[in-house]
């Protein structure tokens, strides 16, 4: 039985929601003395305002939006076998294989182990709440999902031109392809995570229930990925300028977001700024897990920005490759 016949229009609608229901809810009882109510306000009016957009939406584009995530459902087994193969195949004509696929974290680690401790001897880096931190472990924890998103993003942009003998397949479902390249940069992206775990560990921050919230901000790191992949790499069949531009915008991206320089040092009326880009949660995200001793809910307000975002994301990005799609073969 197909997943579409578990899950009828009006039962899928229902979910969504009443998700959506409690969220709001939340969003409005959720009280922090501390911050500016006028502030406080202005949050909670827009974050229920995005959320009866999407409600709208969704009931508008329900069927569209569907779609997708039935397709990459029914293809799951599919997707795992082709991901790995798609993994081994980069390194398939080396004579040390995978190894060099696992060499550049730690050589780049390695290398900012010299630069900031050894030569620079940038020995701590503060925090918030006056915590300090050696700058290496500040660092790698920032580069770590830096790297997953640019090399994922990337892989997933091209993944229609890489694989354009498949998408001439009439049979053949393309909008797998995407989330097979994303999936397989994940397999190094996980053993870049044990690199930053062993640098916290030697560095005195040992193992604390907080790691396992890495589970989950790394599947917010592949779900925004996955979401904005879907939008490039049908556009970029047709306006292949695109791989350029993306190339330039993570260069002026990575300055754009907390990776080399603490987000306390902007002041608080600018802050917001600076939040509006998603990957700020993810790099703050990772360095709470390894030192800062707080849970993701209870960054509310950020937590609640990054999955509308998300989900925005995603609807846009399914709508433009569902569009795009009967005309990827006559281009390709």
């Amino acid at each position: 039985m197909s997943m579409t016949k578990r899950l009828p229009k009006s039962r899928g609608l229902c979910i969504f929601y009443s998700l959506a229901l409690i969220l709001a809810l939340l969003l409005i009882f959720h009280d922090n003395p501390l911050a500016d109510p006028d502030t406080e306000l202005l949050k909670k009016v827009c974050g229920c305002l995005l959320i009866g957009i999407s409600c709208i939406l969704v009931f508008l584009w329900y069927d569209r939006l569907m779609v997708l995530p039935l397709e990459l459902y029914n293809s799951r087994k599919l997707i795992k076998r082709l991901a790995i193969n798609d993994f081994k195949k980069r390194y398939a004509g080396s004579y040390m294989g995978i190894v060099w696929a696992l060499a550049q974290p730690v050589v780049t680690v390695c290398m900012y182990y010299i630069v900031f401790d050894v030569i620079f001897q940038s020995r701590a880096q503060a925090v918030s709440g006056g915590v300090e931190v050696p700058y290496v472990l500040f660092l790698t924890a920032g580069l770590v999902p830096w790297f997953f998103f640019t090399e994922a993003l990337t892989n997933g942009t091209t993944s229609l031109l890489e694989y354009n003998y498949l998408v001439k397949k009439v049979l053949f479902k393309i909008s797998i392809l995407p989330i097979i390249k994303i999936i397989a940069a994940m397999f190094i992206h996980i053993f870049f995570i044990g690199v930053l775990m062993l640098i916290a560990i030697i560095y005195g921050y040992y193992p604390t229930i907080y790691w396992l919230q890495f589970i989950y901000y790394v599947g917010c790191e592949f779900i925004l990925v996955l979401s904005l992949s879907y939008a490039t790499c049908s556009i970029v069949v047709f306006f292949r300028d695109l791989l350029q531009i993306i190339s330039i915008g993570l260069q002026l991206f990575q300055w754009a977001t907390p990776i080399l320089w603490n987000i306390d040092i902007v002041p608080d009326r600018y802050k917001w700024i600076i939040k509006l880009n998603p990957m700020t949660y993810i790099v703050e995200g990772f360095r709470n897990t390894i030192y800062g001793d707080t849970w993701f809910f209870e960054h509310f307000y950020s937590s609640t920005y990054f999955w509308i975002f998300v989900v925005a994301a995603f609807c846009f990005g399914a709508l433009i490759f569902k569009r795009s799609k009967p005309h990827f073969a006559d281009v390709l």
